[in-house]
């Protein structure tokens, strides 16, 4: 249900509000996806009712509109017979002649007592609501026969108090349909409150994954972006669109328009045929400009245009108020606002532009129109367009066949349409220049292939970059041009590298011994070591074997981005060349295509910065990098940036900020296809500091799968921390340790020693001191020491402080005045640095240790303080710990007592629940035939993980645990 949660669950608290009745009405138009809806919202009301619920059903149709009571008898289909027999006499004898209706023939009049019809439905839906939940459930409620829906609203009018609900959808087409323009009139039938719902579009994503559904899983996306603006996010138009573009047996070319089939067009048909020919002829023109205004379309000689956009306004063609659909197959989404007089022609005239009421009206007039009609509108365009590049496309779409002059010209637009940050454009009008080179100049024709391939790529268009490439290499005989086209099948899998990990040989047997193609492909196979093998050590010697053979033929550009992963690597491995590494990178000359890359040395600055704790030296680069990659068009970088600025969010502690620009990231990268594995493990970050610690795990989870499945061990590694992370504050700290444990293995793995890297090691370090165990402790002091040391060799102070919060939680229970003063410089060390989340984090940790050293005042402060930083930095999850004061820092899977006896081991409850019954240590040591000192221990361990301090508290626990355990098998006796 892709796009439809909100309204989902919108829907369903209206429903389940209170025990009265209740009903919701979905509206949109034909093919919007309401039957779907009205689906899923019956099995979750169904769901969530209590006790059986009584499911009545109908579904009316066109053709049974006019059969009087067919949608009653569909109603009362599954009804028993003895409710019916048992009303009283003139009730059921009005019922059961209506229902003879099945007959299919009227029912006479003299057969029907009116009121008594009334009154017997209405008794029908009291009897069942007296047994239990009445759910009414009607689809296509526009076509049912007026007497049941007569009878259904006296019915729905007089059930106040009793549980029925009703859930139904009626079609509510757009402007200037039969069906009207609201769906307020059905609302009658339904009981109140009401809630009428218009079902919205689907977006770009929830498309793309109804498509996928549906046997549609790969549209390129080029494509794709058509067929969700022609569509206007209806599915069922979307996958018309789809299917009749995958029956073409030759994909379309640049610039072409989507095939519309013949049930689409027969839905507009009827709209359209009011038409005059000559109101149809500047219809055309109007849908195959990107921005048709009124005076564009007098220019282009339609003298009398604005009568005949009247006419189309008022046949519902065109939106009334210039604010519905796209201007036309190639026009611009989104509205633009009245300029001038109240008139559609008046606003068209005075700078607003012509907008058709749904795109699909536009597209099947264009469809519709003769090759040469096509070309002839688009012939004039080119004469009357200001745009250079909306001439050049207009020129390539009026002229058939190989022309030089054209293909320059078109080379030229895509150039500027590089320039302005319109990648996506300049690799179309590419792909056009070298359709119309001539073949004598194949050459050319290969270069601006290359071209659009590497436009495809900046623009996030992998597919169309890879098919692009592949058309080069079918063809191309020059190595240079080979290779360049081998590049760009690498660059299209992302970081899927594994997937393309043949081609390597290919293209070095390509390049030769040539450096100039030998050094971009060894930049190549540096990453290739990143991603696939999973080792720094061999990316950095891949790198540097890069820059050096840049350096050698002044490739400076390669150079550039050869010493910036260099430097990544070396950071991460913590080896000492680093800085000056990125000193090297960072030095003039600097090119100018790199400087914005997001593989390129300003990029890893800035990760040097967070890694250092420079949070506002960090804020800077990363913000003029991201509008730098917005204005150029260029996706990747900017999905990257905008991961990097919700990082810094994130560390800053403005959780609300960072979590609102990671689903931002998270939704581009989606849409683009690119970086959406780190956009999921960053948005799980941000989810659970600002957000819900369940969804953070559940997008950590997601994370770590599509790594695994892409064989990307470095993400699987993030995605795992991300996950550890989530279930640790989510209060499952069983569950952290083994995610957190395994994404220690992988960066052991890869060579990774810098612990800023990923910043899992303190959580580990807690998560196996909650869990538990002399073994874990073990554990987590060897993960502590190894963190701390390689932490003070590279100056990681944020790092060092988590990791003596982590100490202090491992000290508490042997000597918890020294555990608050960990506690306390480490809150010292967050302060200084800026990071006001990890500080009440600390502080909230104090608290505890103060409650449990018997210092109420010291730890009322702290969680007071700590209170007041989750607040400020609108960390949910944080407050909602800090809600639950300064207890015991336990799992949390199960609440109160029982939660906290249940984070225990084994032996841990057996000792316990002895020392409840007032056993000594050597009674129990002799209980479970074990040493005095294992009773000692164990009973430390214990009062460390509940967060106590003597036996009395251990007893006070066990009888709060067995009064909850006695409430809940009440509440379950009588549920």
């Amino acid at each position: 249900m892709g796009g439809r949660a909100e309204l989902l669950a919108r829907a369903g608290e209206h429903l389940e509000r209170g025990g009265g009745p209740a009903g919701v009405l979905l509206t949109g138009p034909a093919g919007i996806g309401k039957s779907a809806l009205v689906g899923a919202l019956a099995a979750q009301a169904g769901a969530a009712a209590s006790g059986e619920t009584t499911v009545l059903r109908c579904l009316p149709t066109w053709a049974e509109r006019g059969l009087p009571f067919l949608s009653l008898i569909d109603l009362l289909d599954g009804v028993g017979r003895e409710v019916v027999t048992g009303l009283p006499g003139a009730q059921r004898d009005a019922l059961e002649s209506a229902l003879a209706g099945g007959r299919r023939e009227p029912v006479p009049e003299r057969e029907r007592d009116g009121l008594a019809l009334r009154l017997a439905v209405l008794s029908v839906v009291r009897r069942l609501a007296a047994r239990g939940p009445v759910l009414i459930v009607a689809d296509d409620l526009q076509w049912m026969d007026p007497p049941s829906a007569e009878l259904l609203a006296f019915a729905a009018r007089r059930v106040a108090g009793l549980p029925v609900r009703m859930i139904a959808a009626a079609r509510v087409e757009g402007e200037g349909e039969s069906e009207g323009a609201g769906g307020t009139r059905h609302l009658r039938v339904l009981p109140a409150p009401a809630l009428e719902l218009p079902v919205p579009p689907l977006g770009y994503p929830q498309l793309a994954e109804v498509l996928a559904r549906h046997g549609q899983p790969d549209v390129p996306r080029a494509a794709l972006r058509d067929i969700h603006r022609v569509s206007g996010g209806n599915p069922f138009y979307a996958l018309e669109l789809a299917r009749a573009l995958a029956a073409q047996p030759v994909p379309p070319r640049p610039g072409d328009p989507l095939p519309v089939p013949g049930s689409l067009r027969e839905l507009v048909r009827e709209r359209l045929a009011g038409l005059s020919p000559q109101a149809r002829h500047t219809l055309l023109l109007a849908g195959a400009s990107a921005r048709p205004t009124l005076a564009l379309l007098r220019e282009a000689g339609r003298t009398r245009a604005e009568e005949e956009i009247a006419e189309a306004t008022r046949s519902g063609v065109l939106a009334q108020d210039g604010a519905a659909g796209a201007a036309g197959p190639n026009g611009p989404n989104g509205p633009t606002g009245p300029d001038g007089p109240d008139t559609p022609a008046g606003r068209a005239g005075r700078g607003g532009v012509v907008r058709f009421s749904h795109p699909l009206l536009s597209a099947t007039l264009y469809a519709e129109a003769t090759p040469a009609q096509r070309r002839a509108a688009h012939a004039v365009l080119a004469r009357v367009s200001a745009d250079p590049i909306e001439r050049a496309r207009h020129l390539a779409l009026a002229t058939p066949g190989e022309d030089a002059h054209l293909a320059r010209t078109l080379q030229g637009a895509a150039a500027a349409a590089r320039e302005r940050g319109a990648p996506a454009e300049a690799a179309r009008l590419g792909l056009l220049a070298a359709e119309r080179t001539p073949e004598a100049e194949p050459g050319a024709a290969v270069a601006r292939r290359l071209d659009a391939a590497e436009d495809a790529l900046t623009a996030g268009e992998p597919v169309l970059a890879r098919s692009t490439a592949h058309e080069v290499l079918a063809e191309a005989e020059r190595p240079a041009d080979r290779v360049r086209a081998w590049i760009v099948v690498i660059d299209s899998a992302g970081q899927a590298m594994a997937e393309v990990d043949h081609v390597f040989p290919r293209a070095l047997a390509d390049a030769g011994d040539d450096p100039r193609l030998l050094a971009p492909l060894r930049y190549q196979f540096a990453w290739r070591a990143l991603l696939v093998t999973g080792s720094f050590p061999d990316a950095r010697a891949e790198a540097a074997r890069a820059a050096e053979l840049a350096a050698r033929v002044a490739d400076r550009r390669t150079e550039l981005l050869a010493l910036s992963l260099m430097a990544q690597a070396e950071v991460l491995m913590g080896h000492p060349d680093a800085e000056r590494t990125l000193a090297r990178a960072l030095a003039e000359p600097q090119d100018p295509r790199v400087a914005c890359d997001h593989n390129g040395p300003v990029y890893f600055r800035f990760r040097s910065l967070l890694m250092s704790d420079r949070l506002e030296e960090a804020r800077a680069v990363i913000g003029g990098l991201v509008r730098v990659a917005e204005r150029r068009g260029a996706v990747e970088s900017h999905v990257l940036f905008l991961r990097g600025l919700a990082e810094t969010e994130l560390r800053a502690g403005r959780c609300a900020l960072a979590l609102d620009v990671a689903h931002s990231c998270l939704r581009l990268a989606t849409d683009a296809g690119v970086g959406a594995v780190a956009g999921l493990q960053l948005a799980a970050l941000a989810e659970a500091a600002g957000g819900s610690t369940r969804q953070a795990a559940t997008l950590a989870q997601r994370a770590v799968h599509l790594s695994e499945e892409e064989g990307d061990a470095v993400y699987a590694a993030r995605g795992l921390a991300a996950l550890g992370h989530a279930r640790l504050v989510g209060g499952d700290a069983r569950g952290a340790v083994p995610a957190l444990r395994r994404a220690r293995e992988l960066e052991r793995a890869q060579g990774v020693t810098d612990p800023a890297r990923g910043r899992w090691h303190a959580d580990l370090a807690e998560a196996l001191v909650r869990w538990g165990g002399r073994e874990a402790e073990g554990e987590a002091r060897e993960v502590i020491d190894e963190a701390r040391a390689a932490a003070r060799r590279l100056g990681r102070e944020s790092v060092l402080a988590a990791l003596d919060r982590a100490e202090a939680l491992l000290r508490a229970p042997d000597d918890a005045a020294e555990a608050a003063e960990l506690l306390r410089a480490a809150t010292a060390r967050f302060t200084a640095l800026g990071l006001r989340l990890e500080e009440g984090r600390t502080l909230l940790e104090l608290a505890r240790v103060e409650r449990a050293r018997g210092n109420a005042a010291s730890a009322r402060a702290a969680l007071e303080a700590a209170t007041g930083l989750f607040r400020t930095a609108r960390a949910k999850p944080w407050l909602e710990l800090a809600a639950a004061g300064p207890g015991p820092g336990r799992d949390r899977e199960r609440g109160g007592a029982m939660g906290a006896l249940a984070g225990l081991a084994a032996m841990e409850r057996r000792v316990a629940g002895l020392v409840s019954e007032g056993a000594t240590n050597r009674e129990i040591a002799a209980r479970l035939c074990v040493s005095v000192k294992t009773v000692e221990a164990t009973l430390t361990r214990v009062y460390r993980k509940l967060g106590i301090r003597s036996r009395v508290d251990v007893v006070r626990l066990t009888a709060e645990a067995e009064a909850e355990a006695e409430a809940e098998a009440e509440a379950a006796q009588r549920a």
